[in-house]
């Protein structure tokens, strides 16, 4: 019962580790990567408004608007797959992770409840870049077999 309870504490507790810490991460994987995938493709559906946005709209900073649109849509529509798959999951995190820092200072008319949701998106990145993408994932299947060779 002490080993039970001092694993559970310090969350070395088999049901923790083999069934809710795996299917945490990929919820939260399979949610954010369909919020940014969608997006992506709004992004590629209508162009012309997405290139007129990030000219007038958004205020990212540094570099040309027309390279923001490139870069936002293709990593839209790239780095949500390699979550679902769970593929080089955590710099996939972390890029998304930066492009919702990006997204969330650059537009200025964005709302409370559009802050939370950022809030809440950039969150579960980080939970999946700190833990990595956990059990049901190519990474850990990719780990599994490095280790053994």
């Amino acid at each position: 019962m002490k080993k039970f309870l001092s694993g559970f504490l310090m969350a070395d507790c088999m049901p923790m580790d083999v069934f809710l810490k795996p299917a945490l991460l990929l919820g939260f994987r399979l949610y954010v990567a369909q919020v940014f995938f969608m997006s992506g493709l709004t992004k590629i559906k209508t162009w012309s408004s997405t290139l007129s946005l990030f000219e007038y709209e958004y205020n990212v900073p540094v570099i040309p608007f027309e390279l923001a649109a490139y870069m936002a849509t293709i990593a839209e529509l790239v780095l949500p797959v390699a979550l679902v798959v769970g593929l080089f999951s955590r710099p996939a995190a972390l890029g998304l992770f930066i492009l919702n820092v990006v997204a969330a200072i650059s537009y200025p008319e964005i709302s409370p409840a559009g802050i939370n949701d950022h809030i809440i998106w950039g969150t579960m990145l980080a939970v999946v870049f700190a833990f990595g993408p956990g059990n049901v994932s190519i990474d850990k299947l990719l780990s599994n077999l490095w280790k053994k060779g």
